[in-house]
């Protein structure tokens, strides 16, 4: 099939869910449950796309600089730095680890 047509699919799948999100009654979203298992899977969610971002290159492990960048962005976090200066901590980190031949 022609790329086009499959990237109008995905596109109106798309669309699609997030309509169907408007048709979840309000009393069912401020239900404690679900918002706790909401809440949750969105930790979760960000925390798999932050490894993958850090650890994968095509279908492979790899480890450079990047995990030195999350490492000092994790410290960051720890000491209870703003977000600028987290992902300044970070990007500083990758670039200082690059500068030294560490991917």
């Amino acid at each position: 099939m022609n790329l086009w047509l499959w990237i109008a699919i995905a596109c109106a799948l798309a669309y699609l869910t997030k309509l169907v999100g408007y048709f979840v009654p309000a009393k069912l979203l401020q239900n404690p449950r679900i918002m706790h298992v909401a809440g949750t899977m969105t930790i979760g969610l960000l925390a798999s796309l932050t490894v993958v971002n850090a650890l994968a290159s095509g279908q492979s492990v790899v480890v450079d600089a990047r995990i030195g960048a999350l490492a000092a962005a994790a410290v960051a976090l720890w000491l209870r730095a703003p977000f600028l200066v987290v992902v300044l901590c970070g990007a500083a980190a990758a670039a200082l680890l690059r500068l030294l031949g560490w991917g």
